[in-house]
């Protein structure tokens, strides 16, 4: 029997005790006054007890729940959030790190090499298939080179090396489906000395051990796409508002084309942004979340500030002006012995629209008011995260994003660094007293110029010839309906997404057609939200509740605590 299932069954047992209790002693304790009003005053206490009781015992009463599929949203310190949720997941947590195509990370999956050296992966024998690579994909590959493996001592050169992942280059190694333009499109951006053929590395299960592992215990699926090609600040915002229309200013090359966001420009709204800077008009989630006065938070390694600086201005009519300035320089060392700086501007997506920025960096007036609305507008540090879940109050959504150094993001970051901080964070999730209706989303912003051998579908059209070329330089990405927003092609590449939850299913893969604006729809219906309007791919997106099982009987997946340095089960 799962715990949901004891604890309710302990509630509506103490429930009736009490209300017999009641029933017996209520008249002899009403007569026991000879005052009259006393006696009246009693009564009314006893009859708000007997229909409150419940709220009096403060325990879950899911089973009972389930059977109307609402259950009530309530924010511990403040006041009640004006919707219901129509699953068990009271509180969503999104981790996302960076720039992972599924076949970098699970292409093999579960057949691991398993050199002496490394951490042994153990495959349980009824593991279902995936879509992954085949022996002709890894033997005749269509590219100029074949996928090959990379071990652990592999991630020193990988937070070296980037690759291309700009919104034409993905497309061009796509070429229109054949998949074999990754050795030629796809080049290294950070360093001379790097491989040219590194598209086609993959890891496998001895050093993304810990993915492995919570594909193997929770559920995972093989057909999620980013929903734009693209880099990283468009899989930002399609995880929050399924949009990057509606950019100003409209054009700037390479970055904006047609008010549609295609490159990684910094924000307006932004006190750490450097260089040409845009913003976002529109809706986001955040403000959906706070019409129904819903607890949420965007959760960023760096992004207090490191320090704060005063700047003396002579220029206005020899008068010097003061004013302050905040830097974000707090910074890691990484794998490979680099200094990288923590906070990345184009990697906090709710900065670049005015209702949801917070310009200055503010901390939280207090700890109880994160997730709230105050001087911090939901923008946090990732250490405002820890100390509202130390505190009892975990916030209904929350979207934790690592320090750059443990994104996995290639060129400053790689896949160790990166379990260290997935691991350690699910491991302090599952201790948390919130854990039995808490779901963890794990998944990625972008392909990261990776080599994937499954096309997308493309659901979305673009013909603009600067920048489209999945279909060659007549071709562009088809050709979008009349009113159609441009420049977005999508889906674009598979994604590793796994969900880590009591209620996932176990040991479990996917296969229906999801995107990265599929969490955002989730998010939505579960909350009763409604969706953003304008062109936001949240009407298309296909739904996760497939990786749920919220109606077996019993159905509880265990914690799995892992460590962190090998990504074997403690």
């Amino acid at each position: 029997m799962n715990p949901i299932t004891k604890t309710y069954k302990y509630h509506y047992m103490i429930k009736s005790i009490v209300k017999l209790w009641i029933k017996v002693k209520l008249w002899k304790c009403i007569f026991m006054y000879k005052n009259i009003s006393q006696s009246l005053s009693l009564l009314l206490i006893i009859l708000v007890l007997l229909s409150s009781s419940s709220s009096i015992l403060v325990l879950p009463v899911y089973s009972e729940t389930l059977q109307s599929n609402t259950f009530s949203q309530i924010n511990n310190n403040h006041s009640i959030s004006n919707t219901t949720i129509t699953t068990p997941i009271k509180h969503l947590v999104v981790i996302y790190p960076e720039n992972i195509a599924f076949d970098h990370y699970f292409g093999t999956y579960p057949n691991a090499k398993s050199l002496p050296s490394e951490p042994l992966f153990s495959a349980s024998p009824d593991t279902p298939t995936i879509n992954g690579l085949t022996k002709s994909l890894l033997n005749n590959n269509t590219n100029l080179v074949n996928p090959f493996r990379l071990d652990r001592n592999d991630s020193k050169i990988v937070a070296i090396c980037d690759n291309d992942h700009e919104y034409s280059a993905i497309q061009k190694a796509y070429n229109g489906g054949l998949l074999d333009k990754f050795i030629g499109a796809i080049f290294n951006t950070t360093s001379k000395g790097c491989n040219p053929n590194q598209p086609m590395g993959f890891f496998d299960g001895n050093t993304v051990t810990a993915l492995w592992n919570y594909a193997q215990h929770f559920a995972m699926s093989d057909n999620f796409y980013s929903t734009n090609f693209g880099a990283s600040l468009a899989g930002h915002l399609n995880l929050i508002s399924g949009q990057t229309h509606g950019v100003s200013p409209k054009d700037m090359q390479n970055e904006v084309s047609n008010a549609t966001l295609i490159g990684d420009p910094d924000s307006k709204f932004d006190d750490c942004s450097r260089g040409q800077t845009i913003s976002l008009t529109g809706k986001n989630l955040g403000n959906l979340l706070n019409e129904k006065s819903i607890t949420w938070g965007w959760f960023q390694g760096g992004f207090k500030p490191s320090n704060v600086i005063t700047v003396i201005d002579n220029h206005n009519n020899n008068t010097a002006v003061a004013s302050s300035e905040i830097l974000c320089n707090s910074a890691h060392v990484n794998v490979a012995g680099q200094n990288i700086t923590d906070y990345v501007v184009h990697h906090e997506p709710f900065q670049y629209y005015n209702s949801t920025s917070n310009s200055h960096h503010l901390p939280p007036s207090s700890v109880k008011m994160i997730g709230y609305t105050d001087q911090a507008n939901h923008q946090y540090d990732l250490s405002d995260f820890w100390n509202a879940a130390g505190n009892n109050s975990l916030p209904s959504i929350s979207f934790l994003k690592p320090s750059q150094y443990q994104t996995g993001h290639p060129g400053s970051s790689d896949p160790l660094d990166e379990q260290t901080f997935i691991v350690n964070a699910i491991n302090r999730l599952q201790k948390l007293p919130e854990w039995n209706n808490t779901a963890v989303i794990i998944t990625y912003d972008d392909s990261g110029g990776w080599y994937d051998h499954v096309m997308p579908p493309i659901i979305s059209q673009s013909s603009d010839p600067t920048y489209d070329t999945l279909l060659g330089p007549n071709g562009f990405c088809g050709h979008p309906p009349v009113g159609a927003y441009q420049d977005r092609c999508g889906y674009g590449g598979r994604l590793p997404m796994l969900i880590v939850s009591p209620w996932a299913k176990s040991n479990y893969i996917d296969h229906q057609i999801t995107d990265q604006s599929s969490i955002l729809r989730f998010i939505e219906d579960n909350w009763n939200l409604g969706r953003i309007g304008d062109q936001s791919f949240d009407e298309k997106a296909g739904s996760i509740l497939n990786m749920f099982d919220f109606k077996t009987p019993g159905h509880y997946a265990k914690p799995l605590f892992l460590d962190p340095l090998t990504g074997l089960e403690k």
